[in-house]
C-alpha cells in the first residue's frame, strides 16, 4: 500500500519544503501538543475527508503527510491522492524527523 505515494527521507522532505512543499500532520491533536514539526499544517487522520476543502488552496502543490510512525499519513495520502491531490509520505513518521538539522 506505501508504494502507492512517494515516500521520502527527512532530509528529502526538508529539501522538498524549501521547494514549496507542504507538510501535514495527521496525528491527534494531543500527539501534536507534544511535538510538531515546524511550519506543518495540522488535520487529524479522522478528519482528513470532512476538511478537504481547507487543503484545495494547496491543490498544485506536493503535500507530504506525516503520522507518529508512517502508518496513519500513508492513509491520509492514499485518501488524499484519491481526492486528486499530488501527495507523498515522511517514512517512519516524525520519530524519523532529524530536528538538529534544518
Amino acid at each position: 500500500m506505501a508504494r502507492s505515494v512517494n515516500n521520502y527521507s527527512s532530509g528529502e522532505v526538508k529539501e522538498r519544503v524549501k521547494a514549496g512543499s507542504i507538510l501535514l500532520d495527521v496525528r491527534t491533536s494531543g500527539e501534536r501538543k507534544v511535538q510538531s514539526i515546524p511550519s506543518s499544517i495540522h488535520i487529524p487522520l479522522h478528519e482528513i475527508s470532512a476538511r478537504l476543502s481547507e487543503l484545495e488552496k494547496f491543490r498544485n502543490r506536493e503535500i507530504i503527510c506525516y503520522c507518529a510512525s508512517g502508518n496513519r499519513s500513508v492513509s491520509a495520502a492514499l485518501r488524499l491522492k484519491k481526492a486528486g491531490f499530488n501527495v507523498a509520505n515522511l517514512t517512519g513518521g516524525i520519530s524519523n524527523w532529524n530536528f538538529s538539522s534544518r
